[in-house]
C-alpha cells in the first residue's frame, strides 16, 4: 500500500468486476482491497479501516443489507452500492441501512469514478464542526453564523427550509431517503408524510435554484429521495 493514497475495499463476488473496478480505481491513485463474500469483507475492513467500500448486494454468504449493518455498527465509512438489483423498495432498503450511494449495474465507469470522488469527499466532511462553513457554485452555507448566502447576498429561509438545506448540506453528496429527512426534519411521527417533503422542497429550490426545474444543488433521486450536489 502506498501513502496517501485513498484506499477503497471492493466486496464483490463476481471476479471480472472485481478486476475492471481495480483496474479502474488503481490508474484514478486509489489502493484496492478486495473481498468476494461479506464475511471476508467485514474482516478486510476491520484490518485495512478502507476510505470507501464499493459494495454488492448479491454475495454469495450473506445479504449486502447485513453487511451494511454490521459496517455501521462500528464505522461510518462511505458505503457505495453496486448491485443488479433496481428496484426502488431495495435502493431505498440499502441507504436507510447506512449506505451513502446506489449504482445499478450496468453502470458507466465515469459515473462510477464520480461517485467515489463525492463519497471520499463526504468521508473528509464527517468530522465538520458546527462552526464550518460550506460553499458550492454560488450557494454558501455558514453553519456557526446560520446565514445562508446566494451570489454573496443573504437568502431569507424559514426555520424548516434552513434545517432541512443545513440536513443536505451535512450529508453533501449523499442520497438522503425520503423517511431520514422526514426523520431529521420533523420528527418520528412524520416519517411518511413525503408529500410534505416535497412540498418544503419546492419551496427550498424556488429560493435558491435559478431554474428550479432543472435544479444546480438539490437534486431528486427518483422513488427514493434527494442528494445535495456538492460538485
Amino acid at each position: 500500500m502506498l501513502p496517501n493514497r485513498p484506499r477503497v475495499l471492493i466486496i464483490e463476488d463476481e471476479k471480472p468486476i472485481r478486476t475492471f473496478l481495480r483496474a479502474s480505481l488503481d490508474g484514478e491513485g486509489h489502493d484496492i482491497v478486495e473481498a468476494e463474500t461479506g464475511r471476508e469483507g467485514l474482516a478486510q475492513a476491520a484490518m485495512w479501516v478502507p476510505e470507501l467500500v464499493i459494495l454488492d448486494l448479491g454475495l454469495p454468504d450473506m445479504d449486502g443489507l447485513q453487511v451494511i449493518r454490521e459496517l455501521r455498527e462500528w464505522s461510518q465509512v462511505p458505503i457505495l452500492i453496486l448491485s443488479a438489483r433496481e428496484q426502488e423498495r431495495d435502493k431505498v432498503s440499502a441507504l436507510d441501512a447506512g449506505a451513502d450511494d446506489y449504482l445499478t449495474k450496468p453502470f458507466g465507469i465515469r459515473e462510477l469514478l464520480a461517485r467515489v470522488r463525492v463519497a471520499l469527499r463526504h468521508a473528509a466532511q464527517l468530522g465538520k464542526e458546527e462552526g464550518d462553513q460550506f460553499s458550492v457554485g454560488e450557494l454558501t452555507v455558514d453553519l456557526g453564523a446560520r446565514r445562508v448566502l446566494l451570489a454573496g447576498k443573504d437568502l431569507h429561509l424559514t426555520p424548516i427550509e434552513y434545517k432541512l438545506l443545513t440536513t443536505l448540506v451535512r450529508h453533501a453528496g449523499k442520497v438522503l431517503t425520503h423517511r431520514f429527512l422526514l426523520k431529521e426534519v420533523w420528527g418520528p411521527q412524520k416519517v411518511y408524510d413525503v408529500q410534505y417533503l416535497r412540498v418544503f422542497m419546492a419551496g427550498l429550490r424556488r429560493k435558491i435554484e435559478s431554474d428550479p426545474s432543472h435544479p444546480r444543488y438539490l437534486l431528486t433521486e427518483q422513488g427514493v429521495g434527494y442528494r445535495f450536489a456538492d460538485e
